[in-house]
């Protein structure tokens, strides 16, 4: 059980659902379709370090992000975490 003072889990909050949904929303309309197809996938499944590997994605710049979903660019330096690296492979086969 948790303790009071932390903060609830991804799939355990409707509201960080909702945020994270949100924050998604992108500039482009090519990177709106593929997280449209990967919330319809993967959106029940996702745990917290997925979570936090998306938040480093969308991190990023809209066309940066959408270089890596289509395998132009990779991940690297700091922001090549096993987590980010992770929700990209996911979002690459949305």
């Amino acid at each position: 059980m948790a303790a009071l003072d932390e903060p609830l889990g991804h799939q355990s909050d409707p509201a960080q659902r909702r945020r994270l949904r949100w924050r998604a929303r992108r500039g482009l309309l090519e990177n709106d379709l593929v997280f449209e197809r990967f919330f319809a996938q993967h959106e029940g499944n996702l745990s917290d370090a997925d979570v936090a590997g998306l938040d480093q994605l969308l991190d990023l710049p809209d066309n940066a992000l959408l270089d890596l979903i289509l395998e132009r660019t990779q991940l690297e330096g700091e922001g090549a975490t096993p987590d980010a690296m992770r929700v990209l492979q996911m979002l690459r086969t949305a």
